[in-house]
Formats: structure tokens, C-alpha cells, sequence
């Protein structure tokens, strides 16, 4: 062998090596992923929304917005408690543990769930209903409720029901219609959420459910024990620059203010879609008892500085951080945080994390992003290599610099999940876990009912 043959074979050889090395540098990127429970689209539920929350046992619960076995297919939906393994190695179990009934006969109870659920110290689980209860909204011409906000309370022993009872049914006018996202409650046991529309203001937002554009309420717990439940409304939105159609995740600051964003209104008019880009809105409680809430405008997107936000979470240095469905140049969404004047005021000031691209990266997220112990922040978009979804990890610079995003994991669907829209939850050792609209094993829905999965390095 001569003298070039064998530089050659050592640059083949080189190149062998690299290859080997980069695969194992992506396949050590690359996270486990098991899906813990595929909805099968009968009476255990299907197309699972919102996301998951523990309980003290380590069970998972959460609701899907469609099955059940009371309502006419394809269900009213259902609330499910998924339980890990007796015996290392064995699968988890769900169960349905309440099917919601909807307004077929007059029941009056709550249809079609599209948020997730919080938990008591009790164990008891929070959640709202999109429709369904006993208010006048006629959808498609049928009655069908203006959505609810329901209270499960768990059984004396397990393996008994739960006791299911409706905090507060939305009449579709100055109070709201149309409850989306998750609540949260403060130390006092006051739960807060939102209404996409109804509200009594505004009359640029869709049409098809009345026009109004939403608002923001409070529900407090009754004084005495079998009371009912008081609800405040805290703003209405008028459209316009005040925001429209807010989309829940609210959080709450150590002073008991609020803060959210809108899907739409804004400025952006010709970037975005006809009512504007979105808001991100804070509201401040007032100085006396009863009086008004304050309502302020954080930040206005604009289109490629992110569009259509979905929800918020405070970091460490008390600034908030959230995801953009849409804008951000490409028109495949954002992760951005805003922080605060130095002296107070508005607006907050905004910076683009992170610009998805949807080549491989993600797309469109729709979820609110969660931190980890390290400051990294972690959360689910459409698209990537599969076009089926993934789970993306955004790393912090350590010594200025950029963010730096890596896609931990691709859906691939079924069996594997798919389009994973919910927001994730950390068990605090490392695992994560989250829900997929579509995918898993079950065959009576097209693409699959959902899945429930753990991801893990």
C-alpha cells in the first residue's frame, strides 16, 4: 500500500470516526420517552387537554375534552387519574374517576373541558368546563351551556366515586362564556381563570360565540360550610388595545397581583390576524376592600416579535417568561420574557428568546414553558423532524450570549404520541411528563385518541 493510498484510507477513517461521534453526541441528546397510557376513545376518554398534576401518592390527573359513556358521541369528556405500577416494571393504570354528563335532558352539568386541573391540599381537584351548566348559550342552534367551573372532591376510601359539585355556572353575558385554561388559586382558596369570551365589552371578537371578548374572574369559597360560591369579575376586555379572548394560565405575584395574556387584540393589524397580536396584561388588587381591580397593559406583541401568547410563568428574578403560538419572523412562534421598568410602570421590556424556525426545531407552541432547577426552561411545539411534535429544552447563556435550544425528543405517533399541545409537569427528579392530543394505540379515533408520557435524559 503506498503512501496516498494509506492517507486515504486515514482520511475514511477520520471521516467514520466523526460520523460515529456526531450520531453519538445526537443520540445522547435525545431523550427516553414511554407512554404511560393511551386513551382508547370510549368511556376512558379522548384528546386529553391542559396538562397533568400529581397528587401526595404519585398519581397523575387531568381531564380529556371528548368520551365518556353519559353524552351522545362523541362524549362530554371525562376527568382520569392514571396510577404508576404495583410491581417495578408494570404498566400504569387509568381510571376514569368522573364522566361529565353535559346538558342532555337538563342535567346542567359541564361539557368539553379544554384546561387542565389543580389540586388541593385535600386532594381535591379545580377545573373548568368550556360549555355545558345551566346558563342560556345556544351553540349551533341547541342549548349548550356557557361553560362551568367544578369541584371534585375525592372518596372516603379508594375505589368509591368522586363527588363532583359546580362552583359556578357562566351565563354568557357580563360574566363571561367560554372558560379556557387552567385556574389558580391563591392562599385563601380563591380560584381565578378566564373567560374567552362574553364579559359584556367589546364587539370585534368572534362572532360565533356572541362577540364579546372575554374577561378575567375570581371565585371565592363560601363562608359557611354548603354555601355558594361568590364570583367577582376582575376586567372585562374590550378588544383593541385592551386585548381580546385571554386564554388562561394565569399566574399570581406575592402581592396577590395577576398577570395573563390575551390571544388577540393589540396592535398588528395585516401582520396578524384581523383583531391583533396579542397582549400580555397584569391586574392589581385594589387598596380597599371591593373596590376595583387595576388593570395594565404589559407588553403589546407586534407580530415578529411573537404573536397569539399562551400563558406565563415567573423566573427567579421576578421576571415572566411565556410562549408565542405564532409570529416571530417565520410565523412558527416564540419564546420570549418580559421584565419589568427598573421604575416600575409600563411596558415591560421584551426579549425574544428564542425564534422557532420549524426545520426540525419545533413549531407554533401552545403551551406556557416550566423551569427546572438549573434555570433551563422546558416545553412541547408541533412540527419537527417528525411533523408530529416535540419536547424542546431552552438553556440558559452562562456568561451572556444567547439561548440555546435543543429538541430533547420527537413524537413519531402511534403507538408513540402525537401533536402535544399541554403543558409539562417535573416530578422533581428529572422526569417529565405531559399529554399528546393524538397518537397511542387507540384505533376509534383517526390518528389516535392521546397519550399520557414520561420523558426522561
Amino acid at each position: 500500500m503506498n503512501h496516498n493510498q494509506c492517507a486515504r484510507n486515514a482520511g475514511r477513517l477520520l471521516v467514520i470516526v466523526l460520523v460515529m461521534l456526531m450520531f453519538t453526541a445526537i443520540a445522547s441528546a435525545e431523550w427516553k420517552e414511554k407512554v404511560l397510557y393511551s386513551f382508547q376513545g370510549g368511556s376512558d376518554g379522548f384528546q386529553p387537554a391542559g396538562g397533568v398534576v400529581f397528587d401526595k401518592s404519585g398519581n397523575l390527573y387531568g381531564a380529556t375534552s371528548w368520551g365518556g359513556t353519559i353524552c351522545p358521541s362523541p362524549g362530554c369528556g371525562v376527568v382520569f387519574e392514571v396510577s404508576p405500577p404495583s410491581t417495578k416494571g408494570g404498566a400504569w393504570t387509568e381510571t376514569a374517576i368522573y364522566v361529565f354528563k353535559g346538558v342532555q335532558g337538563g342535567l346542567g352539568d359541564g361539557l368539553t373541558p379544554v384546561g387542565g386541573l389543580i389540586i388541593d391540599q385535600q386532594g381535591s381537584l379545580y377545573g373548568t368546563t368550556s360549555l355545558g351548566g345551566n346558563g342560556p348559550c345556544i351553540l349551533l342552534g341547541s342549548p349548550a351551556g356557557c361553560g362551568t367551573v367544578y369541584k371534585l372532591s375525592p372518596p372516603a376510601k379508594k375505589g368509591q366515586e368522586w363527588t363532583e359539585t359546580i362552583l359556578y355556572n357562566f351565563q354568557g353575558g357580563t360574566d363571561g362564556y367560554f372558560p379556557w385554561g387552567d385556574l389558580v388559586s391563591d392562599t385563601d382558596g380563591n380560584l381565578y381563570g378566564a373567560t374567552q369570551f362574553g364579559g359584556g365589552k367589546g364587539t370585534t371578537c368572534n362572532q360565533f360565540y356572541g362577540g364579546k371578548c372575554g374577561s378575567v374572574f375570581k371565585l371565592s369559597p363560601p363562608e359557611n360550610k354548603g354555601g355558594r360560591w361568590k364570583e367577582k369579575i376582575l376586567h372585562r376586555f374590550a378588544g383593541g388595545t385592551d386585548g381580546a379572548n385571554p386564554n388562561g394560565g394565569l399566574v399570581l405575584d406575592s402581592k396577590g397581583a395577576i398577570y395573563g395574556t390575551a390571544v388577540a387584540g393589540g396592535y398588528g393589524k395585516g401582520i396578524c390576524d384581523p383583531g391583533g397580536c396579542g397582549i400580555t396584561f397584569g391586574l392589581d388588587p385594589p387598596a380597599k376592600s371591593g373596590g376595583a381591580w387595576m388593570k395594565k397593559v404589559l407588553y403589546l406583541f407586534h407580530g415578529q416579535d411573537g404573536a397569539s401568547p399562551a400563558g406565563l410563568v415567573f423566573g427567579k428574578n421576578g421576571n415572566l417568561y411565556g410562549s408565542a403560538t405564532s409570529g416571530g419572523n417565520s410565523g412558527s412562534g416564540a419564546v420570549f420574557v418580559l421584565a419589568a421598568p427598573a421604575g416600575g410602570g409600563t411596558p415591560w421590556k421584551e426579549t425574544v428568546l428564542y425564534r422557532f424556525k420549524d426545520k426540525g426545531d419545533g413549531t407554533n407552541p401552545k403551551s406556557t414553558p416550566v423551569f427546572d432547577a438549573s434555570g433551563s426552561l422546558y416545553g412541547t411545539a408541533l412540527g419537527g423532524e417528525t411533523h408530529l411534535g416535540v419536547v424542546f429544552r431552552l438553556r440558559p447563556p452562562k456568561h451572556g450570549g444567547s439561548w440555546s435550544l435543543t429538541t430533547v425528543y420527537n413524537f413519531v405517533g402511534p403507538p408513540d404520541g402525537s401533536e402535544p399541545e399541554a403543558e409539562l409537569i417535573s416530578d422533581g427528579l428529572g422526569k417529565i411528563y405531559g399529554m399528546t392530543q393524538y397518537g397511542g394505540t387507540g384505533t376509534s379515533c383517526q390518528g389516535g385518541c392521546g397519550t399520557v408520557f414520561r420523558a426522561n435524559p
